[in-house]
């Protein structure tokens, strides 16, 4: 394929059958063809099966910990407001701990501008909420990746864009993950994690430093989707 196709279908523009099937094998992936009828409203989303999964190992680990949680945790600076997917702080030590959960990139520029925006305001409207009058000594901003063929394809193809957004190394999140004093100042990793609840003796984070030296542990978001499922059942 040429590379301008691949960038066409990249950017979101229509393609032929056969472009398609030749990005999903490329990817490791099965591709699926489901025909809608456009007089009729789409079907409403199921819930993100994997995203969810991802925020209650999350809020299962730290909370184990003793440490409080918070999902889906809203906020608002003036006329923006969003939400941010875990939260974990310690008002004794005054840090603060926020995750981004992302499962999959079908936009890679507005899931930097909204980490970017969670970065820029969550930490001070958190703050004035639990009465910390100086602030946060430590703030670690983790956007955390499924450790899928698609999501490492995307981190491997706009990787200056993530080291420019996730500018530090893991330290921070494995000091927050290990129980240990959290690193000071203002942090911001990027972290590719494997859900999996069996994950057994196989480390179950990474850094971006070694999205190169890893290989997928799943093909894309439907196959750790189905291993998910069995396990709940």
């Amino acid at each position: 394929m040429g590379r301008g196709t691949a960038h066409s279908i990249e950017a979101g523009r229509p393609a032929s059958l056969e472009s398609y099937a030749r990005i999903a094998a490329a990817l490791s992936l099965r591709p699926e063809l489901r025909f809608d009828d456009g007089r009729r409203p789409s079907p409403v989303r199921d819930e993100d099966f994997v995203h969810a999964a991802m925020g209650e190992l999350e809020a299962r680990h730290f909370k184990g910990m003793g440490l409080p949680v918070a999902i889906d945790e809203p906020y608002q600076h003036y006329q923006f407001a969003g939400r941010a997917d875990v939260v974990v702080w310690d008002v004794e030590r005054r840090a603060l701990l926020h995750i981004e959960n992302r499962t999959q990139f079908p936009n890679v520029q507005e899931a930097a501008g909204a980490f970017n925006a969670k970065r820029a305001y969550l930490p001070r409207v958190l703050a004035d909420r639990l009465g910390l009058r100086l602030g946060w000594a430590s703030v670690t901003h983790a956007m955390v990746v499924l450790w899928s063929a698609e999501c490492l394809h995307t981190l491997r193809l706009r990787r200056a864009t993530f080291e420019s957004l996730c500018s530090d190394p893991l330290d921070a999140f494995d000091s927050w993950w290990a129980g240990s004093s959290p690193v000071a100042g203002d942090q911001a990793t990027l972290v590719v994690l494997d859900p999996a609840p069996d994950i057994g003796r196989r480390r179950r984070f990474v850094g971006l430093d070694a999205i190169d030296r890893i290989d997928p542990r799943y093909r894309g978001y439907a196959h750790i989707a189905s291993r998910l499922r069995d396990v709940a059942k």
